[in-house]
């Protein structure tokens, strides 16, 4: 990671035990139908705004293994590294680096997995006020929905994250002055989803399920506020 915390400023406004990052990058694309990341209860086909539709199923779920190799955050230089220069994504990081010179792709991932899990558990948690400050406004809309939901049908949710299995970046460039990057993620977790009286409805204790999860973040360049948000969301379960 480098020296300068890339995603503090993201989630620290309302999680400030995850200093350590503070993120300079992100261009994603707004679906206007975002969605949040992880509701077994309102378990709809999540739409990626590069892609098709994929449709939600249970057949990604997988027993509990004994032992899981968890991906850690990437090693200052290694993901650029691999990046083939004069690729669409070399293009898009030196776009940055035109008006952010400290952009650090590495240093962004590492701290976009952080928010990723955080927002996951706050989510699931039903915390509002942590997420608030995470999310822009129309994201923020959705998730507050979909929990204000499940708060109204007395919907209890478990929720564990086992670990992450892969980390990627899909998209980087600046549009206009807006800089955007857009990570996939490639998660493990078990959600247990409980009715009012305690009984399950929906996932299984001890069930792993594998979720992909594609975020666009961004932040304005020319503005004071050096906060990222959260913009944009798509994946499968």
């Amino acid at each position: 990671m480098t020296g300068t915390p890339v995603l503090e400023l993201l989630f620290l406004a309302g999680i400030a035990v995850f200093i350590a990052y503070r993120l300079y990058s992100v261009l994603g694309r707004r679906t206007g139908n975002e969605q949040p990341p992880f509701d077994p209860v309102s378990r709809r086909d999540r739409v990626d705004s590069r892609r098709t539709a994929t449709n939600s199923t249970d057949d990604n779920v997988v027993p509990l293994p004994r032992a899981r190799e968890i991906v850690r955050p990437p090693v200052v230089g290694a993901l650029e590294a691999k990046i083939a220069p004069g690729s669409a994504l070399a293009i898009g990081i030196e776009q940055i680096r035109q008006v952010d010179r400290s952009f650090d792709p590495d240093a962004f991932v590492g701290g976009a997995i952080v928010a990723h899990e955080t927002i996951a558990r706050a989510f699931a948690q039903g915390e509002r006020a942590a997420l608030k400050p995470l999310l822009s406004d129309d994201v923020f809309a959705s998730f507050d929905a979909a929990i204000d939901a499940r708060e109204k049908a007395s919907h209890k949710i478990d929720f564990s994250f086992i670990g992450l299995k892969q980390s990627a970046l899909e998209d980087v460039g600046l549009r206009g002055r807006i800089a955007e990057v857009t990570v996939r993620f490639v998660s493990e977790l078990i959600t247990v989803t409980r009715d009012a009286a305690g009984a399950v409805i929906d996932g299984a204790a001890g069930v792993v399920r594998e979720v992909t999860d594609v975020w666009t973040f961004a932040r304005d360049t020319r503005s004071s506020d050096p906060n990222w948000k959260l913009v944009s969301t798509a994946g499968s379960a």
